[in-house]
């Protein structure tokens, strides 16, 4: 028998005091047997940054055709692609053909080394950003994971903090490559 995801549920109020969006999202995550706190957490925080009209997770882990969480408009384009981790190039340029806007979010240990190897053969995609979250913030952030999650996400002069019943943990991501 195969195993099924397990269900997490959070409650995301964003204040982007940058870009002045602010909404309160109810979010319910499957998450996949092999997903750990830490990428179910670096998704969360991927939608909070970029929640807009359209924003959804994917199936993720569950289908390699998709990205963790993307934006589609009316017509069913996809005008964000947001992937985790650290994916190949060929992922990247697939991603790239297919959105309009491209991001990944590289978190956890091991992301410079990736970076060096992959970083000349990205520099030719102008819609691509690549991020990056620090090993230990977002091992702070797999911290607040639990099944029902209250959340707020509160942005303001670049600075990023997440908060919840538990604990807070300030954010600073590294543009690795910033799109043109």
């Amino acid at each position: 028998m195969a195993l099924r995801a397990t269900i997490y549920k959070a409650e995301l109020q964003i204040a982007d005091m940058d870009q002045h969006r602010y909404a309160d999202h109810a979010l319910t995550l499957a998450r996949h047997p092999s997903e750990t706190d830490e990428r179910m957490m670096a998704r969360v925080l991927a939608y909070a940054l970029y929640a807009q009209e359209g924003i959804a997770f994917t199936k993720g882990l569950f289908d390699v055709d998709e990205p963790e969480v993307w934006v589609k408009n009316r017509m069913d384009e996809i005008t964000l692609w947001i992937d985790l981790g650290q994916p190949d190039e060929a992922r990247i340029r697939r991603a790239c053909s297919r959105a309009a806007q491209v991001v990944v979010l590289c978190y956890g240990s091991g992301c410079e080394v990736w970076w060096k190897q992959i970083a000349s053969k990205l520099t030719r995609f102008s819609h691509l950003s690549v991020l990056q979250l620090p090993a230990d913030t977002s091992r702070e952030l797999a911290a607040l994971a639990t099944r029902g999650m209250k959340l707020q996400c509160l942005v303001q002069d670049d600075a990023i903090l997440i908060n919840s019943e538990t604990g807070s943990v300030p954010v600073t991501l590294t543009t690795l490559q910033a799109a043109r």
